[in-house]
Protein backbone atom coordinates (compact mmCIF):
# COMPACT_ATOMS: atom_id res chain seq x y z
CA UNK A 1 0.00 0.00 0.00
CA UNK A 2 1.58 3.66 -0.68
CA UNK A 3 1.64 6.29 1.83
CA UNK A 4 -0.62 8.65 0.77
CA UNK A 5 -3.13 5.54 0.97
CA UNK A 6 -1.84 4.71 4.30
CA UNK A 7 -2.26 7.86 5.92
CA UNK A 8 -5.88 8.44 4.44
CA UNK A 9 -7.12 5.25 5.82
CA UNK A 10 -5.52 6.35 9.09
CA UNK A 11 -6.87 9.38 8.99
CA UNK A 12 -10.38 7.66 8.21
CA UNK A 13 -10.47 5.02 11.02
CA UNK A 14 -9.39 8.06 13.39
CA UNK A 15 -12.32 9.89 12.19
CA UNK A 16 -14.97 7.24 12.50
CA UNK A 17 -13.33 6.27 16.13
CA UNK A 18 -14.15 10.04 17.39
CA UNK A 19 -17.48 10.44 15.61
CA UNK A 20 -18.64 6.94 17.32
CA UNK A 21 -16.93 8.14 20.71
CA UNK A 22 -19.04 11.62 20.34
CA UNK A 23 -22.01 9.32 19.82
CA UNK A 24 -21.54 7.08 22.21
CA UNK A 25 -20.21 8.61 24.63
CA UNK A 26 -21.73 9.24 28.27
CA UNK A 27 -25.13 10.10 28.40
CA UNK A 28 -26.56 13.12 31.01
CA UNK A 29 -26.95 11.14 34.42
CA UNK A 30 -30.96 11.00 35.65
CA UNK A 31 -32.06 14.49 37.45
CA UNK A 32 -34.59 14.17 39.98
CA UNK A 33 -37.43 16.62 40.12
CA UNK A 34 -39.34 18.30 42.99
CA UNK A 35 -43.50 18.65 42.25
CA UNK A 36 -44.51 20.25 45.88
CA UNK A 37 -47.87 19.36 47.39
CA UNK A 38 -49.29 22.45 49.04
CA UNK A 39 -52.64 24.41 49.07
CA UNK A 40 -54.42 21.63 47.30
CA UNK A 41 -52.34 22.45 44.15
CA UNK A 42 -49.53 20.57 42.64
CA UNK A 43 -46.42 23.21 42.08
CA UNK A 44 -45.45 23.05 39.03
CA UNK A 45 -48.78 21.79 37.59
CA UNK A 46 -46.89 21.00 34.65
CA UNK A 47 -43.65 19.24 34.50
CA UNK A 48 -41.22 18.70 31.64
CA UNK A 49 -38.19 16.07 32.16
CA UNK A 50 -36.32 13.55 30.08
CA UNK A 51 -37.36 9.72 29.98
CA UNK A 52 -35.85 8.36 32.82
CA UNK A 53 -35.70 11.27 35.61
CA UNK A 54 -37.22 10.93 38.36
CA UNK A 55 -39.99 13.03 39.76
CA UNK A 56 -40.53 13.50 43.83
CA UNK A 57 -44.03 14.78 44.68
CA UNK A 58 -43.70 16.62 48.42
CA UNK A 59 -46.86 16.94 50.28
CA UNK A 60 -46.64 20.03 52.30
CA UNK A 61 -50.73 20.28 53.02
CA UNK A 62 -52.06 19.08 56.24
CA UNK A 63 -53.91 16.12 54.67
CA UNK A 64 -53.16 13.19 52.77
CA UNK A 65 -52.70 13.25 49.13
CA UNK A 66 -52.20 10.89 46.21
CA UNK A 67 -50.91 11.15 42.83
CA UNK A 68 -52.83 8.79 40.05
CA UNK A 69 -51.99 8.86 36.09
CA UNK A 70 -55.83 10.08 35.17
CA UNK A 71 -56.04 8.30 32.22
CA UNK A 72 -56.06 4.51 32.92
CA UNK A 73 -55.19 4.45 36.60
CA UNK A 74 -51.96 2.65 35.37
CA UNK A 75 -49.90 4.04 38.12
CA UNK A 76 -50.81 5.66 41.20
CA UNK A 77 -48.43 6.62 44.54
CA UNK A 78 -51.06 5.57 47.56
CA UNK A 79 -51.82 8.12 50.22
CA UNK A 80 -49.03 10.32 50.88
CA UNK A 81 -49.30 11.98 54.56
CA UNK A 82 -48.47 15.70 55.30
CA UNK A 83 -44.72 16.22 55.42
CA UNK A 84 -44.35 12.76 52.97
CA UNK A 85 -42.65 12.07 49.77
CA UNK A 86 -42.96 9.96 46.94
CA UNK A 87 -40.91 9.47 43.92
CA UNK A 88 -41.03 7.79 40.82
CA UNK A 89 -39.02 6.95 37.29
CA UNK A 90 -40.61 8.43 34.51
CA UNK A 91 -41.21 6.29 31.49
CA UNK A 92 -43.62 8.63 29.57
CA UNK A 93 -46.01 11.38 29.65
CA UNK A 94 -48.73 11.53 31.50
CA UNK A 95 -52.00 13.56 33.30
CA UNK A 96 -52.18 12.90 36.28
CA UNK A 97 -54.71 13.59 39.27
CA UNK A 98 -54.91 13.43 43.42
CA UNK A 99 -57.44 10.89 43.65
CA UNK A 100 -58.62 11.96 47.05
CA UNK A 101 -59.43 15.83 45.97
CA UNK A 102 -60.22 15.39 42.01
CA UNK A 103 -59.20 19.50 41.71
CA UNK A 104 -55.73 19.06 41.53
CA UNK A 105 -54.19 18.02 38.83
CA UNK A 106 -50.71 18.13 36.80
CA UNK A 107 -48.98 16.79 34.00
CA UNK A 108 -45.93 15.28 33.01
CA UNK A 109 -44.46 16.15 29.92
CA UNK A 110 -41.09 14.54 28.12
CA UNK A 111 -38.74 16.83 26.68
Amino acid sequence: MSGAIKTFSKCALLLLLISCLSACGPSQPPKTYTVEIRNMAFVPADITVDKGDTIKWVNHDMMAHDVTEQTTKAWSSGPIQADSTWKMAITDEADYFCSIHVVMKGKIELK
